[in-house]
């Protein structure tokens, strides 16, 4: 009985002797042998003391991290409505003067000032082709006319005007209708180093074309390239020709007369308008008193756009309004050429003679671009020279760079509207 009561006492000594070291605290043990935090022996593993969630009502934690960027900076509003860094359009950086043949380089096409993406085409002969303008229920709107370097609009005996076509830099996929030439073309292709394709002409004229430095350029409907567009009945004969321009240099190829151009005059481009211009952002030009041509500027792009007859003139290949960054009126003498009857009369009397424009040596000439209009002289001194424009005291006036159209108008004209 004693040893048990003594056994129970050492029991309950023991027991408060383990409560009073739990009590004190003790800061360090080690963790035991084999656990999956055990540490070498020389390792002191320090375990900090957990505190009780309703103890900690003011913990201390780490400074935030304030990362260096988080997000992009926010957008400066700039009070001045012109933008400081905003580059302009390469257009306006890269201004173009060109006064001299050697000034185009190898890719810039002579009759426009243009660039083009394939060199390769300013190695190929241009092609003049004679296009149709009347009636305009059957030939408007023409096919392929707003892609040509350079456009010639002319009367013809019946006071009607007819188109001659320069392409050169461009090859649209259609053009057309394509009717006969006039005694015009007998100069033109000349001026352009240029084959001629047409529907054929009055046998006299013709023989004046074929009889000139020409002649062994003159392409007619039979040649690679010419189709007729026979699929509306209510379109007359004459009016269904029309041609695919690659198929037209083919045929130029195949008759041993593709070559780059020998130009021997050279048109000046520059973007910087001249100085001294008068306002012309409106020009209205009466060829008769039923057919009235007007060229309206847009600044927002710097061309003349052009209807006719109150109506927009459109190229048919991709309905879009004809434009130009270049119109020239240019007066030149008008005559007729009394060897040469159009209309015979059967009492051997002519009631029409062929009309000739006489587009050599000078003449006078209102050179129209960027909004302004330019009194110029005109010259051709060389049968195969191009129309050149020098101003009063003779320095060359330049066009701005891309296609021009020439309205050549008589001497008898009625002044043109310009405003």
């Amino acid at each position: 009985m004693v040893k048990t009561i003594q056994h129970s006492f050492l029991l309950i000594a023991l027991f408060i002797l383990i409560a009073a070291l739990v009590a004190c605290g003790g800061e360090t043990t080690s963790a035991p042998a084999g656990s999956a935090d055990s540490t070498s022996p020389t390792e002191v593993v320090a375990v900090e003391t957990a505190v009780p969630p309703t103890q900690a009502a003011t913990p201390t934690l780490p400074p935030p991290v304030v990362p260096t960027v988080t997000l992009p900076p926010p957008a400066v509003v700039n009070e001045d409505p012109t933008p400081t860094n905003t580059p302009e359009p390469t257009a306006t950086l890269e201004p173009v003067a060109i006064y001299s043949a050697e000034d185009f380089g190898p890719d810039r096409n002579p009759l426009t000032g243009e660039r083009v993406e394939d060199p390769s085409v300013l190695e190929r002969r241009p092609i003049a082709i004679k296009i149709s303008n009347n009636p305009a229920s059957y030939t408007r709107p023409q096919h392929g006319i707003g892609q040509a370097d350079i456009v010639f609009e002319h009367v013809t005996e019946t006071n009607i005007t007819r188109f001659t076509a320069i392409f050169y830099g461009q090859t649209p996929p259609d053009v057309g209708p394509i009717r006969s030439a006039r005694l015009i073309d007998k100069e033109l292709p000349a001026m352009y180093d240029a084959a001629i394709f047409m529907s054929g002409s009055h046998p006299l004229i013709l023989d004046a074309i074929a009889q000139s430095d020409i002649g062994d350029r003159i392409y007619r409907e039979t040649a690679t390239g010419f189709y007729r567009k026979e699929d509306d009945d209510s379109i007359p004969f004459e009016h269904t020709l029309f041609a695919d321009p690659a198929g037209l240099w083919e045929a130029v190829e195949w008759g041993n007369d593709n070559r780059p151009p020998r130009f021997t005059a050279t048109m000046a481009f520059d973007t910087t308008p001249p100085p001294d211009g008068e306002p012309a952002s409106y020009v209205e030009l009466h060829y008769s008193t039923w057919s009235k041509v007007v060229w309206e500027y847009d600044e927002a792009d710097g061309r003349y756009y052009r209807t006719v007859d109150d109506e927009i003139f459109i190229d048919d290949n991709n309905g879009e309004q004809v434009s130009a960054a270049n119109v020239i009126i240019l007066y030149a003498p008008h005559h007729f050429d009394r060897e040469i009857c159009v209309y015979p009369r059967d009492d051997g009397g002519c009631d029409l003679h062929t009309t000739e424009i006489q587009i050599w040596g000078r003449g006078y000439a209102m050179l129209i671009r960027d909004g302004q209009k330019y009194d110029v002289t005109w010259l051709r001194q060389n049968r195969s020279d191009m129309f050149t424009f020098i101003d009063s005291a003779g320095n060359p006036v330049p066009l701005q760079v891309g296609n021009t159209w020439f309205q050549v108008v008589p001497f008898y004209y009625d002044d043109p509207i310009i405003e």
